[in-house]
């Protein structure tokens, strides 16, 4: 890139990038952007909807992964270019705000892209293009609004619904019934009001991988799982409506902060040494035992002759937990973690309803596992996934969070919408009429806006392996003749769709997001790569 002098000196330009440095311009600016967008939305449109396939993705350190999670597959590709790197950060954005819906995002953005450069070629300016983009955004957002319908968290059978949605398509899908009725019941579980309105943090539900038995054996449990080796067998393995205390600090001999000798010269002061170190730790031990606590879960490291002492009076204990894992004991529980024995009291005290220690084989050896169930005051829940270990119990797990994502937004906003399209396509056939009653150059912008709408229920009637220009057709012809709550069945035919509810916020964000993605790229006049490519 150069400067032209406007002295008149005739003095060479001035040079301010590197001579490598390659500069775009014009229309070659339109045709790398859209290049890019459609290439990325090409991508991700085969694994779009109930009859989508899934992506094998093979990483440079020689792991692997199948997957047709939007977020999971974006995630993970290596990107440099300008364009694609935005709907990265456009799925990011998606799955940040709503935990689902981020490839119906991207392939919406992707066919805005495309339909813009075709408008752009035809001399359409990107800025009448980017507020008939937003003038029919705006449409979109009142027509979704009107036609969404109301539910709360007492409406399990279209809670139950949305998570089914949700899973159609995903390797969870064979036993989706039975994982929608856990799912609604995870989130209602953990759902608090405040001030009228629900709040729900779906990290409060964990999931716990058991790589055994199958995906039907799945099970909820109102409380957490640990999975870790059990110090002494003579633990009890089994507790009922016991109380629980949670400690930050090491349950052993306080390590000095400077070296020192002890001399000892005799026997009985050797004996006595050691007696005042038992003496010690029979204090801490006789604080939790006196306490009346049943279980103890401990950040740091137990000494063996305290674990002896607490397992004598059937008192379960597990250290090194780390802060993360006790912190999840104490949010369980409504334990107070504390950090010294001598804080032991009954205000500090958790509670629970049952504890059952398995025992089970991993890779590590001989491991246990325990399920701490604490009823229905849980501060967290936890999904027990079993069936396939390793790279499919994460895709089982990818599938499930997507659902308890669009069950908990459901309910914080109260409404949701028909699936299949069915808000696509009436929001495209209604922008199209308004478009008629424009008459500036942004008709054209809002008809591709429609267009690019109609390519949700498209890309459905394509990866159901049927006639996709047939199929839009009949479904136009069935929402004209006032139909509602019409849409693509999982067969891939424009029909009447029975309890098929998905979340309206996470539909409209995706909406949203994507025309901000492309009306930020229609801006772009100029790339200048310092790479020159």
């Amino acid at each position: 890139m150069t400067a032209q002098p406007n002295d008149g000196s005739g003095r060479a330009p001035v040079v301010i990038v590197r001579p490598t440095t390659s500069i775009t311009s014009g229309v070659a600016v339109t045709q790398k952007l859209v290049s890019a967008a459609v290439a990325f939305g090409n991508l991700l449109k085969g694994t779009f909807g109930p009859n989508g396939l899934d992506k094998m993705l093979y990483k440079t350190n020689g792991e692997t992964s199948v997957t047709n999670d939007g977020a999971k597959i974006v995630a993970e590709l290596l990107v440099k270019h300008p364009a694609a790197k935005a709907f990265v950060q456009l799925a990011e954005s998606q799955e940040n705000a709503c935990g689902d819906g981020v490839t119906g995002c991207l392939i919406f953005a992707s066919e805005l892209m495309q339909e813009s450069g075709v408008l752009l070629e035809k001399g359409l300016h990107p800025l009448i293009l980017a507020n008939g983009y937003q003038e029919a955004m705006e449409k979109t957002i009142g027509i979704i609004n009107n036609i969404s319908v109301p539910v709360s968290i007492d409406d399990e059978v279209i809670l139950e619904s949305v998570a089914l949605t949700s899973m159609t398509g995903t390797s969870v899908e064979p036993v989706g019934e039975k994982l929608a009725k856990l799912v609604v019941k995870a989130v209602t579980q953990i759902a608090n009001q405040n001030n009228g309105a629900w709040e729900i943090d779906t990290e409060q539900v964990r999931m716990a991988k058991k790589a055994v038995g199958s995906l039907s054996d799945t099970k909820l449990i109102s409380g957490i799982i640990i999975q870790k080796k059990i110090e002494l067998e003579s633990f009890p393995s089994k507790l009922k409506d016991g109380k629980v205390i949670v400690l930050s600090c090491p349950l052993e001999l306080e390590k000095t902060s400077y070296d020192s000798e002890i001399e000892i010269s005799t026997t009985d002061q050797w004996v006595s040494f050691m007696d005042a170190e038992d003496a010690y730790l029979e204090r801490k031990a006789k604080a939790i035992i006196d306490s009346g606590a049943s279980m103890v879960f401990c950040a740091e490291t137990i000494d063996a002759r305290i674990l002896h002492m607490l397992a004598e009076h059937e008192i379960f204990a597990l250290g090194a937990l780390e802060n993360s894992g006790a912190s999840d004991v104490a949010l369980a529980t409504g334990a107070l973690m504390i950090d010294h024995v001598d804080d032991i009291d009954a205000s500090v005290l958790g509670t629970f309803q049952s504890m059952n220690l398995e025992s089970l084989d991993s890779d590590d050896g001989r491991m246990n596992r325990l399920y701490l169930d604490v009823g229905e005051k849980s501060g967290l829940t936890t999904i027990d996934v079993c069936g396939g270990g390793g790279t499919t119990s994460e895709e089982f797990i990818r599938g499930i969070y997507d659902a308890l994502n669009s069950v908990a937004k459901s309910i914080e906003s109260g409404l949701v919408i028909c699936g299949g399209g069915n808000s696509h396509i009436i929001a495209a056939l209604a922008i199209k009429e308004f478009a008629e009653s424009i008459s500036g150059r942004e008709r054209l912008a809002m008809e591709a806006f429609a267009r690019a709408l109609e390519s949700i229920p498209t890309t459905l009637f394509a990866n159901s392996g049927n006639n996709t220009l047939d199929g839009l057709l009949k479904l136009r012809s069935i929402v004209k003749s006032g139909s509602e709550n019409c849409g693509v069945t999982k067969e891939g035919n424009a029909d009447q769709l029975t309890n098929v509810w998905e979340c309206s916020d996470t539909v409209l964000h995706g909406l949203q997001a994507a025309c901000e993605t492309a009306c930020g790229l229609l801006r772009v006049d100029q790339v200048i790569s310092a790479r020159g490519d």
